[in-house]
């Protein structure tokens, strides 16, 4: 089935056939244009499962991250990931770049504005020239102070149905909310009080996609940002999109296609940009966002998910000091179809999310995350449930100050705990996402949460340039420390086939304290064996030879690529000593 077929087939399913004509006719329009504007987005496409390689690692960044007086803070953060991650790695998320009211960007006013504060969509085309570009889609909501919103509450047109309105007496209790809020929102109209969808907060007022006119709108956005540089496309809580009343409106059959739509959309103008699904919702319903597979590869939905099973999982196996969750996850993680691929992270903007690994971890063993967390000066959000109750929803906390008490500080230990974990993200299948403030091994904005009274502020400060420098100056400081190990970790990976993104994986579960992964080349003729010691002991693994495939087997010396140094087999074992919270990447010296 063409892409043109694929949208048709959607705009039926939502809207139903005299309707979905309609709104094909004004597509096939839009397309068309777009077509003729950028011939060249839909030539020479590599094939799906090549468009992303080892080599790709995408920092997920505020475009004011970094600050200094009189410069466009998104010319400041390009000259620093030039300065100083040089080709470590590929691709910037950023964090939605556009005018807003609330949220830290995601309360969008204007979708295709700069945010005058930032700089332009000049500069924006200058990392993109550089980097793989992901922008931001916020398709959700938008701020109630934006010109559509504000149209709406002037009745005029097209406004008048590209928001949703309720009846407060209306039983909305089924509704899955990621927040503790009221789900109607009263305002004033042009024709009185009305009550609008809600489901972040009051200032985020969310989009009626029923409506065919906001459908192509959005579509339009989208396409602008494809027309500016952007290679990745991540949908911005696209599991809240659709409602539908007597429903838990979440993941609804129309969210889905939606999403299948936009796919196909790219699909016919700019086959190269790919979508990525963020969905903080357990495993199975994340992975849904993957769609079914098309002939002659990838899916008809999302090329990547967030994989959001992994940073709680990672967070239990270092406070506790085992690897058995996390190894017999991993061990059961289907690899997607050709052309799919998880995004892999540990840290975000946002907290770290709990929900996804409820039924993977037991009560007590979340309570045991939410417990580290309040100890170590972080703070725990919550959601409403169904029921009337509420459940721990995220942990507000930097993923540094988590694994590491800040009131007994080691800084050696603490760097190693906290490199072991990004040793995990970066050996995983998919593609790493690495959130900036991991970079430097940041501590709790404690300052930021009290000046904005806001939980998720303690992980989002900002950095003046110059005092950050005179920090990274200083070779025995913390965050000094954090960056170059780092960035020996990433161009250590670059080189590896193994690393690949649609290379095999196999979980050896070894040893308790142990994750043990083995990373294989499509021909297993190379591969690169990982070891996390997840403890604070010293540990010693056995790795059986004939427990590797193929060539592997012929391995008798084993090189350490992050370490230096190698190990040796003998009566057909690999017998490795870690120290706490050691990390390996072996490669075999098959000559």
């Amino acid at each position: 089935m063409s892409p043109e077929d694929r949208i048709r087939s959607q705009l039926v399913f939502l809207y139903g056939e005299q309707t979905a004509q309609a709104a094909w006719t004004e597509m096939a329009r839009r397309l068309a244009a777009f077509r003729e504007l950028h011939p060249e987005l839909s030539r020479d496409v590599c094939l799906p499962e090549e468009r992303l390689t080892q080599r790709d690692a995408i920092l997920i960044t505020y475009g004011d991250q970094f600050q200094e007086p009189g410069v466009p803070p998104l010319r400041t953060l390009h000259e620093f990931l030039r300065a100083r991650l040089g080709g470590a790695i590929s691709g910037v998320h950023l964090l939605p770049c556009f005018p807003y009211t609330s949220d830290d960007g995601f309360s969008v006013v204007d979708y295709c504005q700069i945010d005058s504060g930032l700089g332009t969509w000049e500069d924006i085309a200058v990392i993109a020239g550089n980097y793989r570009l992901m922008l931001d889609a916020v398709v959700n909501h938008v701020s109630r102070r934006s010109s559509w919103f504000e149209g709406f509450l002037a009745g005029r047109e097209p406004y008048s149905d590209y928001f949703i309105t309720g009846d407060p007496g209306t039983d909305l209790s089924m509704v899955v909310r990621p927040r503790a809020l009221p789900l109607l929102t009263p305002v004033e109209t042009a024709s009185g009080l009305q009550h609008v969808w809600t489901t972040f907060s009051d200032d985020q007022i969310d989009l009626n996609y029923a409506s065919p006119r906001l459908l192509l709108e959005m579509t339009d956005v989208l396409l602008h940002y494809v027309a500016q540089g952007a290679e990745l496309i991540r949908l911005d809580a696209i599991a809240y999109l659709w409602k539908e009343v007597g429903t838990a409106c979440i993941h609804l059959p129309q969210a889905h296609a939606v999403v299948k739509l936009w796919r196909a959309v790219l699909d016919s103008v700019a086959p190269g940009v790919m979508l990525i699904t963020e969905t903080n919702v357990p495993h199975a319903e994340n992975i849904s966002y993957f769609g079914q597979p098309l002939p002659g590869g990838s899916t008809d939905e999302a090329q990547l998910v967030y994989n959001f099973s992994l940073a709680p999982l990672v967070l239990h196996a270092l406070q506790t000091g085992s690897a058995e969750r996390l190894s017999q996850w991993a061990a059961g993680l289907a690899a997607p179809a050709r052309g799919a691929t998880f995004f892999n992270f540990i840290a975000s903007h946002d907290g770290i999310g709990v929900l996804p690994a409820r039924h993977i971890l037991n009560e007590g063993e979340i309570q045991g995350l939410v417990d580290q967390a309040l100890a170590h000066g972080g703070r725990v959000s919550y959601k409403d449930n169904p029921n009337g109750s509420r459940s721990v929803y995220e942990l507000n906390i930097t993923l540094y100050d988590f694994l590491n008490d800040p009131a007994r500080p080691d800084q050696e230990m603490d760097i190693q705990r906290f490199l072991a974990a990004q040793v995990i993200l970066l050996s995983l299948a998919g593609v790493p996402g690495i959130y900036v403030h991991s970079l430097l091994g940041a501590s709790n904005c404690q300052a930021c949460v009290a000046a904005t009274g806001r939980a998720r502020s303690i992980n989002r400060e900002k950095h003046q340039l110059a005092a950050l420098e005179a920090v990274l100056a200083d070779p025995t400081s913390r965050s000094r420390q954090v960056l170059d190990r780092y960035r020996h970790l990433l161009r250590r990976r670059q080189g590896q086939a193994a690393f690949h993104p649609a290379s095999r994986q196999q979980v050896l579960e070894l040893h308790p304290q142990m994750f043990v992964l083995l990373r294989l080349t499509p021909e297993e003729g190379a591969g690169v064996l990982v070891l996390v010691n997840v403890s604070n002991q010293a540990q010693l693994v056995d790795v059986p030879m004939d427990s590797l495939p193929g060539e592997l087997t012929r391995g008798k010396s084993w090189l350490d690529l992050i370490g230096g140094g190698g190990v040796a087999a003998q009566s057909g074992r690999l017998a490795v000593d870690l120290g706490p919270y050691q990390a390996m990447w072996l490669v075999p010296e098959l000559r």
